[in-house]
């Protein structure tokens, strides 16, 4: 209703839980049903889908556990101490009423929900085997004490059917084998990742939380950590030069000294920014969003902060940008990694983009110069071709770009661009949380001998 009106929202998630053969199958039951139907299943990072690997799925054994642990929790009354899983807000409507009454093509009831004492607020856990990719199940967020469980061969292709969701707030991955570990947390698009522990229950600081894609909108700065205020504050520079130590960034030494050397023409405040913000990114980039953080180092559980970069951000350039303002967006933006793609008006020919070419020419196909008018620019945003845009400032974003990114849950960070890589570099990035209990019934095995004392900054501040 109103695009230009700056937003950050959580809008929930349809989460998965994934369970390979090299899973303590005892361990992710657990793990599961207290995801799944804790709070009955009305938590945004609740597990309502549950992925097994075909050994997993095809045993028997494991069916009657995840069943006959699902019949033995009691529901009732949250006031009653017995009660494991309590009533529902409301009676069930809408999607989470059609999950509960209804069976798809090849679906059936492992385990069926019934209503109890009468009472419309008061269902018992649902557990529907045989969910089919791309099914109603599968897609439709429901929050509700309903489980669906599918199964694949391949971890790929789990991973592939958690994704085909569109929405990443949280996601589970059972599995004591570190090599499936690496790979589900390299392909798994979600803002909080859990592995060998439950979905819920993300801890301020500890577990930063937030999603990724149709689970989030806005910048995507996570709840609970270290930036998630700088998105509502208004930041001022304190001029500074840089100083005298090479990058360590190859790419953004060799623009530095390119910028240098052809600084003739260049204003000088725009030049000393401009070198101060090269220096920053690349400084900052090193010490906070290039590596993982863990601030608490707790024996047996790891709680990793990191940040992961976007596949491309377009820098939008308008006529009133200065070569501070566009040089330092496309600094920032290879500097995380990402694709960089400078998308200019119709007819737009200054010295600044033209100096821009020449500089990043090394570059090759990591920098892209796109010449659109804003109502291109708009369509291809509509169009999912657009992940990221960042403008120099507010006032140069015009109303149909705005209308376009708004519809398209597309992120515009339109704050003043700064030398100051701290602040600068979080609209480049999205964050994720991932939280790992390394160890197993307590034993810890060979992480054993590890210090976990908590890492303290010498002011007192942990990091």
């Amino acid at each position: 209703a109103k695009p230009a009106l700056p937003l950050s929202a959580e809008t929930g998630g349809k989460n998965a839980t994934i369970v390979t053969a090299m899973a303590d199958r005892d361990l992710a039951i657990k793990n599961v049903l207290h995801s799944a139907f804790s709070h009955a299943g009305q938590k945004c990072s609740a597990t309502s889908l549950l992925l097994l690997e075909a050994e997993v799925y095809d045993d028997p054994e494991f069916k009657r556990s995840l069943v006959e642990a699902a019949e033995s929790l009691t529901v009732g009354s949250a006031w009653d101490l017995p009660t494991k899983m309590g009533p529902l807000i409301r009676p069930p409507s809408g999607d989470l009423q059609n999950a509960l009454l209804t069976l798809e093509d090849g679906e059936s009831w492992a385990l069926m929900p019934c209503k109890l004492d009468g009472n419309d607020c008061l269902w018992s856990p649902g557990i529907k085997w045989g969910v089919q990719p791309g099914s109603y199940t599968h897609m439709t967020e429901f929050f509700g004490p309903v489980l669906g469980v599918m199964r694949f061969a391949k971890l790929h292709e789990a991973v592939a059917l958690v994704n085909q969701t569109g929405f990443g707030l949280t996601s589970g991955l059972e599995s004591l084998d570190d090599r499936e570990q690496a790979e589900w947390k390299a392909g798994i698009r979600a803002g909080n990742l859990y592995i060998n522990r439950g979905t819920t229950g993300a801890v301020v600081l500890r577990q930063p939380f937030g999603g990724m894609g149709k689970s989030a909108f806005g910048p995507g700065l996570k709840a609970g950590g270290p930036n998630y205020v700088a998105q509502f504050m208004k930041f001022q520079e304190t001029p500074a030069r840089p100083g005298d130590e090479p990058l360590s960034n190859p790419a953004l030494e060799r623009l530095a000294l390119n910028i240098v050397n052809e600084s003739c023409g260049v204003p000088e405040e725009q030049y000393w920014r401009t070198l101060k913000a090269l220096e920053s990114c690349d400084q900052w980039w090193s010490a906070e969003f290039g590596r993982e953080h863990d601030r608490f180092r707790l024996i047996g559980q790891d709680n990793v902060r990191r940040y992961l970069p976007l596949r491309a951000v377009h820098v939008r350039v308008s006529r009133e940008d200065s070569l501070f303002e566009i040089f330092t967006r496309v600094a920032a933006t290879r500097v995380t990694g990402a694709r960089t793609i400078v998308s200019t008006p119709l007819g737009l020919d200054t010295q600044e983009l033209s100096l821009l070419e020449k500089l990043t020419h090394e570059w090759a196909g990591l920098i892209e110069f796109v010449e659109e008018s804003d109502e291109e620019f708009a369509a291809a945003i509509g169009c999912g071709q657009v992940c990221r845009v960042r403008y120099a400032a507010a006032e140069r974003v015009p109303e149909i770009v705005r209308r376009a990114a708004a519809e398209a849950c597309v992120f515009i960070a339109d704050a003043p661009v700064l030398a100051e890589g701290r602040v600068e570099l979080l609209w480049y990035v999205q964050e994720q949380s991932v939280s790992f209990d390394y160890h197993r019934y307590g034993n810890l095995g060979t992480r054993t001998g590890e210090d976990r004392a908590p890492l303290v900054a010498p002011e007192g501040n942990t990091d």
